[in-house]
């Protein structure tokens, strides 16, 4: 019962919440990217929005980076920061230009997402990554 109630750190938990919030977000997010990489697969990039003016092309192949392959690097844990920084700045780039006029309602997801990341950043993948593995070196 005093589990409930100690803010003491528990190493353990925290390994594990790390890999399962790691892991899942990812997961989620691949749902997300899938779609984009269909897109451009079937030669839809045209319709992509282009929030940066770089062209549709190029944003969607950017979009499909970092939702797709960061992505996958994150559920590894492998080059987690960074794979995790490239997905908080799509998710901002979501949320502050391409949502930007659109009720609150409609920001929430990419919103959570972001901070989502940004524990990641901060945080780091966990002990139950290879990053971990790899630093150990």
């Amino acid at each position: 019962m005093s589990f409930l109630f100690s803010n003491r750190p528990y190493n353990a938990l925290f390994a594990i919440w790390l890999f399962i919030n790691r892991v899942g977000v990812s997961a989620f997010m691949l749902t997300h990217g899938y779609p984009k990489l269909l897109m451009l697969l079937d030669g839809r990039a045209e319709s992509f929005p282009d929030p940066l003016g770089v062209g549709s092309l190029t944003s969607l192949i950017l979009a499909i980076v970092t939702e797709v392959v960061a992505s996958v690097f994150l559920i590894l844990g492998l080059f987690s920061r960074f794979s995790a920084f490239a997905l908080f700045i799509t998710m901002a780039v979501a949320v502050f230009i391409v949502h930007a006029g659109d009720p609150f309602g409609t920001l929430e997801k990419a919103l959570l997402y972001l901070f989502i990341y940004l524990n990641i950043i901060v945080f780091g993948p966990g002990k139950f990554s290879i990053d971990a593995v790899l630093s150990k070196r």
